[in-house]
Order: structure tokens, then sequence, then C-alpha cells
């Protein structure tokens, strides 16, 4: 049983999964998408998403409390000055985990964790599924003939 388990320890100490974590948190933030297991983009969707909250007000505390998290300058430049402004309006759900399929050499669980503004692809499809507004019902033809016969109907009653 589960009880009390709040995080998957993914089978090692606290300094190397601290480490581990921190490390895979920066790719993220520098490539906008990476391939890992499926546990560990689990367990790294709740540690970068708290820091991308934080780098939405641009202060010099928030900057130090995600730098003590990532460790890496140039994530933490790309987190504040990229992916802040597009996340702004935002309020969650910054990432996104898509499960590949399974590894070759052992089977193991793969999936894609990328940021959810930054995938180019499903950007570009969602405005052409959001432009097509007509319907295969023939409610259309009926409502634009409605209008043509009410004036019809005035002009008998005027004579």
């Amino acid at each position: 049983m589960r009880h009390n388990k709040a995080i998957n320890h993914l089978g090692r100490q606290s300094g190397h999964r601290k480490a581990l974590l921190a490390n895979m948190a920066s790719s993220l933030i520098m490539h906008k998408q990476i391939n890992t297991t499926v546990a560990k983009a689990k367990a790294l969707k709740t540690y970068v998403e708290p820091l991308i909250t934080k780098s939405k007000e641009d202060t010099t505390h928030n900057r130090r409390v995600v730098f003590s998290y990532l460790k890496d300058k140039n994530a933490v430049t790309e987190l504040f000055r990229t992916i802040a402004p597009k996340v702004a309006d935002r309020p969650g759900g910054y990432t996104r985990v898509l499960h590949t399929g399974f590894r070759q050499g052992d089977a193991a669980e793969m999936a894609l964790i990328e940021l959810v503004d930054f995938n180019e692809a499903a950007l570009a499809a969602a405005p052409k599924a959001a432009a097509k507004k007509t319907t295969r019902r023939s409610r259309a033809k009926k409502a634009e003939a409605a209008p043509e016969e009410a004036p019809k109907a005035e002009e008998q009653k005027a004579e």
C-alpha cells in the first residue's frame, strides 16, 4: 500500500534524485521537450511546474529560488525570458506527458514530456480546426429560407 508516500523515489537516494530532476528540468526548459520513462516524466512534471509558476513574476527572489532548484544559469534565463511570457495567462498545466511505447532493451514504458505552449505541431493544427464552422446538417438552409418567406407573408396581409 502507498500510505503517505507522496513522491516517487525513482530507486535513488535523495541527492541523486535531486540532481537527476534538476538536470532533466534544465533539459526540458532548454529543449522544450525530452524523451524519458513515464515514471521520471511524472516526477519531473511535479518538479518543474511550480518553477514555471514562480517564473511568471520576475523578481530577484524568484530567480534565486528557481536557481536553487535548477542549478543552471542558462536554464533560469531561458525560463524567465522565453517561457514565462508565453505562459503568463495560463493558470497551470504547463507540461504534457505523451506515452510513446516501450524501450527496446528493457521494455520500460517511455514518454515524451513537453511544454504545452511550445509544441509547434499542435499549435499549427489548432487554428485549422477552429476555422471550420459549417455543419453537415440541413438546419442552415432552413434558417436562410425562413427570412425570405416572412416578407411575402406580410405583403399578403397588407393586400
